[in-house]
Formats: C-alpha cells, structure tokens, sequence
C-alpha cells in the first residue's frame, strides 16, 4: 500500500499533526493529484478550529497539483496535468473541510471543479489565486467600478497585495490605506496612486477630498474600520467587504439614506471564476508575495498566517 504524509487535524479541539496514511484512490468522476504546492488561507481556521463535517480532516483548499490517477469515468484530465482547485470542491463539498484539503502529498478532488494551471505561473505562486486571488480579482470584476475610477482598497495584507495590483491593472485609479507609512513604498510599488496612513489620517476625508470612491475593498476584518469607510464613498458607492471577524458592523439608517450607498460582501470561489483570475493574473502579471514553507511546518505556516507575520501569503511547498 502506497503512503503519503500529510497535516491532520485528528478530532474537534486537538492540534494538527504530521502523520503518514494511505494514499487515497480517487472515485467515479475523481481524480488523485500529486500535491505539488498549498496555500495557508484564512478560511482553514473552520476545519482546525473544529468546524468540519467529521474528523480526522486534512485542511486546505489553495490546491496546485499535477494529476496521478484517473478515477472510473473521468476523461475532463490527463495525466500529468497541472491543476488547481479552490474553496468549492464541487458536488456540494467544500475543499478541507467536507473533504480532505490540501495539507499533503496527494488529494481525491473531483474533476469538475478542477482549472489548468499555466506554465507561466509557478505552483507556489498559483496556489494564493486559488483564493485570496479569485477573492479580490471577482469582487472588483463584479463591482460597479469602470476604467477611470476612484477605487479604495483598505488592509495592504494578503488579500489587499492582490487587490491593489488587480486595480490598478484594471484602469482604476487606485488608493491603498493601511496604518503606518511602513507600507507606503510596497503600496505604490504595487501599483497604487494613492497611499493614505490611517494612522496620521481618517481615510475616510481623503477619499472625499480626492472626489469619493465608487468602491472601497475592505480586505482587513476590523468592523470599526468597515464602518467608518462608508464616508469616503461617493454618491452611489460601493463598500465590498471580502474579510470579516464575524463582529458586527457600525451603521445607522443615515449612513445609507447620506449616499445612497450599497455596502456588501463578495465571495464566489467557483472553477470559472478561479480560471478567469488565474488567466488575468497571467495576462497582467500579477503575482502574490508568498513565503513558502515544507509541509511539515504547516503549523507555523498557519500560525504566522494568523498572527499577520507572513508578507504576505503563505504557502506549503511539497518539494521544499
């Protein structure tokens, strides 16, 4: 029998552990990838924090791998293929916490919410599109926002990085606040016109100053911060949120009757969308900032991602 390593979470409430188990055969319309590169999301917290269906659960849904083995009518892959998959697993499952992730050497995924992976892109750098990629790239692409467009993106972490390039590859003219000047010089190297210190400034007055943003990304979880964003909107804006502490917002009626503003949240995750990420990011040369450690350091990887030590995703590499 064939064994693979790989980062469990054994039951509800104990800590991941490196173990050594069988590698899994893939099912009617599955296919088994060779792990070659996984990112440490946010959103792993749910199967390590005791949220997933049943236990043991190996967590992780920012998948890049080639495919192994092809599963009793499965004829969407070839062999050798490079492929991601991302928070939807497809067939209502959900990608390391209905169905073992990422945080090995092998997965069963099934082949429908699988997308090719370009040449041009590395697995370690294409694994972050998976999510926190697709996450902002869908949010703006949804927005309101056009070419020419004032567009905001608050929190310069692992979801902002990724924003700010996606605006500003998209024609937008693009503002990025975070706290500190510390981030300033990466801000515009990234491709922001604009910086603004929350620290020394209320965002929210210079947004207005520089005529109102139609959109402001929230990538950062602080509700105090969301809230007071809605100021710098201008008439007819949108704040999107895309990251939240699950704490509640600070909003009256007034604030939407001064606008009129929308405010909501964006997440879609599905195969297409994480293609049409994947492809823009290719075509514009986007790429995340990743720090890149061996699987069997997936729990400092997830601590630093955590404690926002990492600059600015990090990414479990099986060949590290």
């Amino acid at each position: 029998m064939k064994m693979m390593r790989a980062i469990q979470v054994p039951a509800k409430g104990e800590p991941m552990k490196l173990v050594e188990i069988p590698v899994p055969v893939p099912g009617e319309g599955q296919v088994l990838l060779r792990i070659e590169a996984c990112g440490v999301c946010n959103g792993d917290s749910m199967a390590i924090n005791g949220g997933a269906s049943e236990y043991p659960r190996i967590p992780g849904h920012e998948i890049v791998g080639s495919v192994e083995q092809l599963g009793h009518g499965s004829t969407k892959w070839d062999i050798g293929q490079r492929v991601g998959i991302g928070f939807h697993g497809g067939h209502n499952h959900v990608t390391g916490l209905t169905m073992d992730g990422g945080y090995a050497e092998y997965v069963v995924v099934f082949e429908d919410a699988l997308i090719q992976i370009p040449d041009e892109v590395s697995s370690e750098e294409a694994s972050p599109l998976m999510c926190a990629g697709e996450t902002t790239f869908s949010a703006l692409r949804n927005s309101s926002a056009r070419p020419g467009d004032l567009v905001a993106v608050s929190g310069i972490g692992g979801l902002g990085h990724l924003a700010v390039q996606y605006a500003k590859k998209a024609g937008y003219q693009t503002v990025a606040i975070s706290r500190g000047s510390d981030k300033e010089k990466l801000a515009r190297e990234l491709g922001a016109h604009h910086y603004i210190d929350s620290d020394k400034e209320d965002p929210a007055e210079v947004l207005k100053v520089l005529g109102g943003a139609k959109v402001i990304l929230a990538t950062a979880p602080n509700p105090k911060v969301i809230s007071s964003l809605v100021n710098g909107l201008k008439k007819n804006g949108e704040l999107i949120i895309v990251a939240g502490s699950g704490e509640r917002l600070e909003l009256s009626a007034m604030d939407f009757l001064k606008g009129p503003y929308t405010v909501k949240g964006s997440f879609t995750a599905q195969a297409k969308e994480i293609d049409d990420a994947v492809r823009f990011s290719v075509l514009t040369d986007v790429r995340p900032m990743i720090e890149v450690f061996p699987l069997e350091k997936a729990s400092e990887a997830y601590e630093k991602m955590m404690s926002a030590k990492t600059r600015f995703r990090a990414v479990l590499s099986m060949s590290t």
